[in-house]
């Protein structure tokens, strides 16, 4: 789950954050504001977003802190609490600009890919963050959550108010946009005469 599992608190410094510690606050925020930024930004594209949203995850960790039992990995604690702002956040665009989550599926056209700056031709390196910045809002989300948070369908379907079914289809419609630009030439043949396939 990104660099979130990485990171390892003392559970003193959690409890004496709990406590109201200042230091411990500190402590915390230094250790995860980087990941919590990143994922902000995935989410977001824009960095002043994605820092409002590192201060409102902050505060949130910091307010609710004395209820984390550790059932979980702080840092999983944490990813949650960011990813569910970061989707308000994205909700609450979608909701100023009148379309709802499915409608926003539609944002980006077939045509639109290379007027984004994605090349058209297959042979061209393509760089995965500039594919999946091509992609629409919601889509977007969902293949970061799933590929790279490990979130399961049944987990993003919660944090944003929607059926598995949805998800499963973001993601299954997400991939078929990204396959033809990240996809390589099959002129890489073996010498048997196979395509040399890339998984």
């Amino acid at each position: 789950m990104s660099k979130f599992a990485d990171i390892e608190i003392d559970p003193g410094i959690v409890k004496r954050a709990a406590q109201g510690d200042a230091r411990a606050h500190e402590i915390i925020y230094r250790a995860f504001a980087t990941p919590v930024y990143s994922i902000c930004l995935r989410f977001t594209k824009v960095p002043a977003h994605a820092e409002d949203l590192v201060q409102e995850t902050f505060i949130e960790v910091m307010r609710s802190i004395a209820r984390f039992r550790g059932e979980a990995a702080l840092g999983s604690w944490i990813r949650r609490i960011a990813v569910s702002k970061a989707l308000m956040f994205l909700r609450s665009a979608w909701t100023k600009r009148g379309q709802s989550l499915s409608d926003d599926w539609h944002d980006v056209t077939e045509g639109d890919a290379t007027g984004h700056g994605v090349s058209s031709h297959f042979d061209d390196a393509m760089d995965l963050d500039a594919a999946l910045a091509n992609l629409p809002d919601v889509a977007r989300a969902v293949v970061w959550l799933h590929d790279v948070e490990g979130f399961t369908h049944k987990e993003i379907a919660a944090l944003m108010g929607k059926t598995e079914s949805f998800s499963k289809s973001q993601l299954s419609r997400a991939y078929m946009r990204l396959r033809p630009m990240l996809a390589v030439t099959e002129s890489n043949t073996q010498p048997d005469g196979a395509v040399a396939r890339s998984y």
